[in-house]
């Protein structure tokens, strides 16, 4: 399969869930004012991965319908959003015209960005690129596009998730070998994702001039229930194991 193919059968894929997901969902999330993490929404204010991004040129890569994009500009970020999908964006651009909120939003993969060299002091992507992109393409266009001393912030599956994810969900065996693990071909959704295991991913991120500040494993919070629509994963499972990481890199000056 050619890059060309995966990134036409993921936008395929998001086309499908963009014909989902109602403005009025849309219009929740972008309403929200605590910035939240993941699948068990835990609060920044909690991890304070982010800080102060008031002033700060932020580029998101897979925004989708630009949530988080709007919750970085609502605390004064310079923010641009790009995602592959039109139909994602469109309703991003919606969700602009409703709320007031304007930045700009680009339609590009993760992995060649037409944006300058060096132009923004922070790069994020909560599962966007950080999946549904060529790992090894989109931490080098990241590189790029950070100034020196800029900031990778990306969440993405844990890695031991991924080792025990079966079609029909999370199981407490190893279902795949972690070694070579890199691109996941989803035969029920037609979706491809891209994952590394740890040590691969800190060598490429160093490889790219990058050094790791924080590896942060998430788990809900006590009394936590299973989440209604990402149900492949029960909340008594990531009581007892990540289910998703948080990365924190900064490009070496």
């Amino acid at each position: 399969m050619s890059s060309s193919d995966y990134v036409e059968q993921n936008v395929a894929y998001w086309t499908e869930r963009n014909a989902e997901y109602t403005d009025a969902q849309a219009e929740r999330s972008w309403a929200k004012e605590e910035i939240d993490w993941g699948v068990w929404g835990i609060p920044e204010s909690k991890l304070n991965v982010l800080g102060d991004v008031d002033g700060l040129d932020i580029v998101e890569l897979g925004c989708g319908t630009a949530y988080f994009s709007a919750w970085l500009a609502k605390r004064g970020a310079r923010v641009v959003g790009v995602d592959p999908t039109p139909a994602q964006l469109a309703t991003a651009r919606r969700m602009q015209e409703r709320t007031g909120l304007q930045f700009p939003l680009v339609e590009a993969t993760g992995e060649d960005v037409p944006l300058p060299d060096a132009s923004f002091d922070v790069v994020h992507s909560e599962y966007g690129a950080s999946i549904w992109a060529d790992t090894y393409k989109w931490i080098p266009e990241a590189a790029r596009l950070l100034r020196p001393g800029g900031r990778l912030v990306f969440l993405r599956n844990a890695t031991l998730q991924l080792l025990c994810m079966e079609m029909d969900g999370v199981v407490e065996r190893l279902v795949r070998p972690q070694r070579d693990l890199h691109r996941l071909e989803w035969e029920d959704t037609g979706e491809v994702e891209f994952h590394l295991p740890h040590g691969k991913l800190i060598d490429l991120l160093r490889g790219n001039g990058f050094d790791v500040e924080r590896l942060v494993e998430l788990y809900p919070e006590p009394g936590a229930q299973t989440h209604e629509y990402y149900s492949y994963v029960t909340a008594e499972w990531a009581q007892r194991w990540p289910s998703e990481e948080l990365w924190v890199a900064r490009k070496r000056g």
